[in-house]
């Protein structure tokens, strides 16, 4: 019972952990070459302004599964269309684009589900039911 309650409790987390990495990869994009090192660098913090906030939201949903769960979720299905659009308007594949929205946005969606399901489990293991 307890190893449920600790998978189910650190999965969402180590998740997000890694999707918010997968996230950060795409700044990346901000070195290359002719332009100052500073200039690279500022851009680089730029392009990692999500990341920052997915991780301000990690830290909330650390603590308040049930709010951070639904956040997660609600930015993951509502930045799903944007991300498809953006993609097919560049690739004009309709997979291709569906694909890219599943690695980028499945992950947030599915940290969010196991918030909200870590919250519940505990919540009815700790009444006793």
């Amino acid at each position: 019972m307890k190893t449920r309650i600790s998978i189910l409790h650190w999965t969402p987390r180590i998740l997000c952990i890694l999707a918010i990495l997968f996230i950060s990869l795409f700044a990346l994009d901000s070195f290359g070459p002719g332009q100052p090192l500073g200039q690279q660098i500022l851009a680089f913090l730029i392009h990692l302004i999500p990341s920052f906030v997915l991780l301000a939201l990690l830290i909330l949903a650390w603590y308040r599964e049930y709010l951070g769960g639904w956040i997660f979720l609600l930015i993951g299905l509502g930045f799903s269309p944007i991300i498809f659009l953006h993609n097919f308007r560049m690739n004009h594949s309709e997979w291709m684009s569906l694909g890219i929205v599943l690695m980028i946005t499945f992950p947030f969606v599915l940290v969010g589900i196991l918030f909200i399901l870590s919250h519940y489990y505990k919540k009815r293991h700790e009444s006793g039911g």
